[in-house]
């Protein structure tokens, strides 16, 4: 079997039986891949807190915030789809990036510019070492599919694992009924 690429701008989804609490059924967005590691956003697990109850100096804005991943929580990260106008955003897909010029976005929400449905806050990041991705995959931890901006922008989270399986078809859309928790009776 051929061992797919690994491009930034891709969909990672937890193999439906990883017990990893950090990973469990989680879909991540892989911003960044090169030879030295990779870097992502989980896109299915909330904080429950509002970006304004982690950013003082931040202008109010009811927005959620997303956890990334379990490497360094002690940090805030945002995608967006308004990389036309935040400048130096990173293009990851069609109409999905990340980053960009901080006091512009707090201008541009302040503008509302940029509304809720626009952006998306995450606390810590999900990243690999150099070859550990593609170790992963090979071991079967991870599902890799196409990123569609729906899912980070428009796609209810709790769903998104199922999807995102159900997306890829064949066996894949079997495997996206099985529930979360199994119980034997």
């Amino acid at each position: 079997m051929a061992k797919e690429e690994i491009v930034s701008g891709s969909i990672l989804a937890a193999e439906p039986f990883m017990v990893d609490p950090n990973f469990k059924r989680s879909v991540i967005l892989l911003c960044e891949h090169h030879n030295e590691g990779s870097i992502g956003f989980i896109l299915n697990k909330t904080v429950n807190m509002n970006i304004n109850d982690l950013l003082a100096d931040f202008p109010a804005f009811e927005s959620n915030v997303y956890y990334g991943g379990p490497v360094k929580t002690d940090t805030i990260h945002y995608i967006h789809n308004v990389g036309d106008v935040l400048d130096n955003s990173q293009k990851v897909a069609d109409g999905i990036y990340w980053g960009g010029d901080y006091e512009k976005l707090k201008f541009l929400i302040q503008s509302k510019i940029i509304l809720p449905e626009n952006i998306r806050f995450f606390v810590g990041y999900s990243g690999w070492s150099e070859h550990q991705l593609e170790e992963e995959l090979e071991h079967g931890s991870w599902v890799k599919a196409d990123v569609h901006a729906n899912y980070i922008f428009k796609t209810d989270i709790d769903q998104l694992w199922n999807q995102v399986m159900e997306n890829k078809g064949d066996a894949f859309s079997v495997i996206a009924q099985i529930p979360d928790a199994v119980n034997w009776n």
